[in-house]
């Protein structure tokens, strides 16, 4: 049964004051953004009465939604600014990209299940948030079309950071991501490209992710890529 907007306003505010604010993160955009967005809209109606625990849900295909902090956790270590362009990979329920959207510009996100693309676009268009671009592919190669990027996310774990992903990175941008030599467990980290070759990498959080698969991920060849793990 759908949450009356009363009950799911209380439950975020109350999401927001204990889960996020409460754990450490204070950045403004992000807290309005997770204040903003209805998780219970993205959620599967029979969890929509857990849609703000502090724990991820089930989705089809054998994906989860993120749990809430770890979304504004991700969100808030990209560094977003108003005016920026970002690209997630993992696209899930659209909850995170529906984050992404109330802090920047614009947000281009990529899933390989065609069914949860879809589902995404229609809870996405739902709400009438009109600056998040849909594409159901292989979300390791990326969104050239839109590069380069300001910030890219990436909800799915992954060996190494996939090279397509590092190129498609401003000067100056910042990657978030799950990297760790287990499938389901790995270290977030966050890379800042400084140069065209040069990048500064830092170790944020243990998390565990789903894995991330594609010709860049767990099922791909590793031998050209350029190595960056987790701790």
């Amino acid at each position: 049964m759908p949450l009356p907007e009363p009950v799911a306003r209380a439950q975020r505010e109350q999401m927001v004051a204990q889960q996020i604010e409460g754990r450490g993160i204070r950045d403004p955009a992000v807290l309005a953004a997770m204040l903003a967005v209805p998780r219970e809209v993205f959620v599967a109606e029979k969890y929509q009465e857990y849609a703000y625990d502090d724990a991820p849900l089930p989705l089809p295909e054998g994906q989860t939604i993120s749990q809430p902090y770890v979304v504004a956790l991700m969100a808030a270590s990209l560094k977003l600014r108003p005016g920026d362009q970002v690209l997630e990979i993992g696209t899930g329920s659209g909850y995170a990209a529906a984050v992404l959207s109330r802090i920047a510009a614009a947000v281009y996100t990529v899933e390989r299940h065609d069914s949860l693309a879809t589902y995404a676009r229609e809870k996405l268009a739902l709400l009438g948030y009109n600056n998040v671009s849909v594409l159901c592919g292989d979300g390791t190669l990326g969104w050239p079309e839109y590069a380069p990027y300001d910030g890219i996310v990436v909800a799915a774990g992954g060996p190494r950071v996939p090279h397509a992903l590092r190129e498609q990175l401003v000067i100056g941008g910042r990657l978030v991501m799950p990297v760790g030599s287990r499938p389901r467990l790995q270290q977030l980290v966050r890379l800042t490209r400084e140069g065209e070759q040069m990048y500064r990498k830092e170790a944020l959080s243990r998390v565990r992710f789903v894995p991330l698969i594609g010709a860049q991920g767990w099922e791909g060849e590793q031998d050209d890529w350029d190595e960056v793990e987790g701790e």
